[in-house]
């Protein structure tokens, strides 16, 4: 055999999670550990270093035929071999990864930015929590570094993750996300997507995003260590580029430099990280502050004689339209079509003898959470999260429903076709029967989230409780749900006397718009918000119109606005709300208040805050004051 080529000494190992000599500190310590006879091969092969100049120190000697085994030196050594091999596409892949690790944190720092009206030029700022970044892991040593590196990446993906959440509920909620009290409407969130896409459209995008959220944690914590080794390889240089950065960060932020209209320098992460602890730090003080409060009623001790005098022998009906706000009215898309049937409905009302009042409430809630907006308006407390609702619930303060049930005077009955699982709520608003979901008899099928259209509601009403007779008056609540979002398919109207058990709705949600079309599309929403209002007011005033009596008292409002992609992102909170009545007498009791005459209030019409509804109803129909409690 001839005589072989001895083969160089074998490279110093170095770290598996920095392949690559970095800087002058640890390059030197690498070197000085190093045979001297290895060191000096290393430095004058070519070979040994990368395609971007730096000494590669792990590939001296190594072969196309590099070891095949499974662990780490031996994976190690076939990337090195590869990239002895192509230089160019490691020098390529090289500078990929460093700067989709760059862009990934500086689009993590600077979130959150709105959903709604996003420009590009938002992203076009200089954040300075890089210039700390930067700093920090530059002053670090090479194990310390990754460790750190590693855990900032994985606690800035937590905050991305809650950043988004943040965007997603200013978006559809009007509001930020709650650490402490909105996790479980995420599963709220699941329901409606469930109902409007279908279930397995469901599982599939909640499997991804659980997917992306791991992909978020492992991504963010490798860019940054990705990060902390570039700027290790060189430190001196790291550090007066940090320098230079900070340096022009302050000098913009002191003299609030602008570009496309907008400051250079900002500081999200630190703004959203102190937002989010005000928000738990405020929702811990409201707990206790909100109890004292609801302890104390105006009406607590009212005697029952002395409620609601002025309404006795009247049929009381609270409804809420869902999403009916104040866009309806007034946006220029909707408003056609809404004012239209509203003015239709007065005058057919008019017809048969009722007459109308309007005013505005301003809504506890935004975009969603229904139950919000029906605990203000009903308890007269300002409910605007889940622990205050929480914490009324449980409580005895006198709901605006359970007044009348206190009186002895009425039969309580609520209708509430959107509810499908127990309703523990019954209580406190003193419901003496609820119907849900599955006992009003629909047969017909569901129109995405609303589970029958609000005209069969109205009519199961009829026949199961309004159109029977009774020994009292009735007082009932009724949730109207066909304009809930996303406005796909919506119902028509039918005949009143071909309703039977729902399933002529059948070609009818057959032939509607699907959920998938219209959910994502800003012109089509809002078009078909508008439609939805104007069936849901069509069928109660319809409904008023052919079952009403003399002594019918129609209490109908709003519980929130649409989401800002409807409404829009500067719009009020104010939903309308109207009392209607064949009794003048019932009209003249609130002739102080101001309201418009009719169904549409007038843009100058009094707004009041809707917890401010209770006191004012209960004091304009002859109810004494007696408070109790704080």
């Amino acid at each position: 055999m001839p005589a072989s080529t001895p083969s160089p000494a074998p490279p110093a190992p170095t770290s598996p999670a920095e392949p690559d000599a970095e800087g002058t500190t640890d390059s030197a310590q690498t070197t000085s550990a190093a045979p001297d006879d290895t060191r000096s091969t290393t430095a004058a092969s070519p070979a040994a270093q990368d395609s971007t100049g730096e000494v590669a120190g792990e590939a001296v000697g190594e072969t196309p035929g590099a070891p095949r085994g499974r662990g780490v030196g031996a994976r190690l050594a076939r990337l090195r071999a590869w990239r002895e091999r192509y230089p160019r596409a490691a020098r390529a892949v090289w500078w990929a990864t460093t700067v989709l690790s760059v862009v990934l944190v500086y689009l993590a720092l600077l979130l959150p930015v709105p959903l709604t009206g996003f420009e590009p030029r938002m992203l076009l700022r200089l954040p300075g929590e890089a210039v700390v970044i930067a700093a920090v892991l530059t002053a670090l040593p090479r194990r310390p570094r990754v460790v750190v590196a590693a855990l900032g990446g994985a606690g800035l993906a937590a905050l991305t993750v809650v950043n988004l959440l943040d965007m997603g509920f200013g978006s559809y909620l009007g509001r930020g996300f709650n650490l402490v009290l909105d996790w479980e409407l995420l599963d709220d969130a699941r329901s409606y997507l469930a109902d409007s896409l279908g279930g397995t459209t469901t599982t599939l995008l909640t499997a991804g995003v659980l997917v992306l959220v791991v992909a978020l944690f492992a991504g963010m914590a490798a860019a940054m260590v990705r990060i902390g080794t570039v700027l290790g390889r060189d430190a001196q240089q790291s550090t007066r580029a940090t320098l230079v950065a900070g340096t022009v960060w302050i000098t913009c932020s002191v003299l609030t430099v602008q570009l496309a209209g907008q400051p250079l320098t900002v500081h999200r992460a630190a703004g959203a990280l102190n937002a989010q602890t005000d928000r738990v730090r405020d929702t811990l003080r409201d707990e206790a502050a909100f109890g004292k409060e609801a302890r104390a009623d105006r009406f607590g001790n009212t005697p029952a004689a002395q409620l609601l005098p002025d309404l006795r022998g009247k049929d009381v009906v609270f409804t809420f339209i869902e999403s009916y706000g104040r866009s309806a009215i007034e946006d220029p898309v909707m408003a056609p079509g809404v004012d239209r049937t509203l003015a239709s409905s007065t005058a057919a009302l008019e017809k048969a003898g009722y007459r109308a009042k309007s005013g505005w409430l301003t809504s506890a809630t935004y975009g969603g959470s229904s139950w919000l907006g029906h605990s203000t308006t009903l308890s007269g407390l300002w409910i605007d999260n889940q622990q205050r609702y929480r914490t009324v619930m449980a409580s005895d303060h006198l709901s605006l429903t359970k007044a009348f049930r206190k009186t002895g005077a009425w039969d309580t009955v609520g209708v509430m076709p959107g509810v499908q699982k127990g309703w523990p709520e019954q209580k406190y608003y003193g419901l003496d029967k609820v119907y849900n979901a599955f006992q009003l008899g629909y047969q017909g099928p569901k129109f995405s989230w609303s589970t029958m259209p609000d005209q069969y509601a109205l009519e199961a009403y009829q026949r199961l409780v309004h159109g029977k007779q009774r020994d009292k008056p009735l007082m009932s609540e009724i949730i109207l749900t066909s304009s809930h979002q996303p406005w796909a398919p919506i119902p028509k109207m039918v005949g009143w006397d071909q309703l039977g058990d729902g399933s002529v709705f059948g070609p009818i949600e057959k032939a509607g718009r699907r959920a998938g079309d219209v959910i994502a599309d800003t012109t089509a929403s809002r078009e078909e918000y508008g439609k939805s209002i104007q069936y849901s007011v069509t069928a109660l005033t319809q409904w008023l119109e052919r079952y009403g009596t003399d002594d019918t008292v129609l209490v109908f409002l709003g519980d929130h606005q649409p989401i800002s992609r409807v409404s829009g992102t500067h719009a009020s909170r104010d939903v309308p709300v109207s009392i209607v009545a064949k009794d003048p007498k019932v009209l003249d009791r609130i002739a102080g208040w101001g309201w418009t005459d009719g169904l549409r209030p007038a843009h100058g019409a009094p707004v009041w805050k809707m917890s401010a509804f209770r006191d004012r109803f209960l004091l304009a129909y002859g109810s004494t004051p007696h408070p109790s409690g704080g």
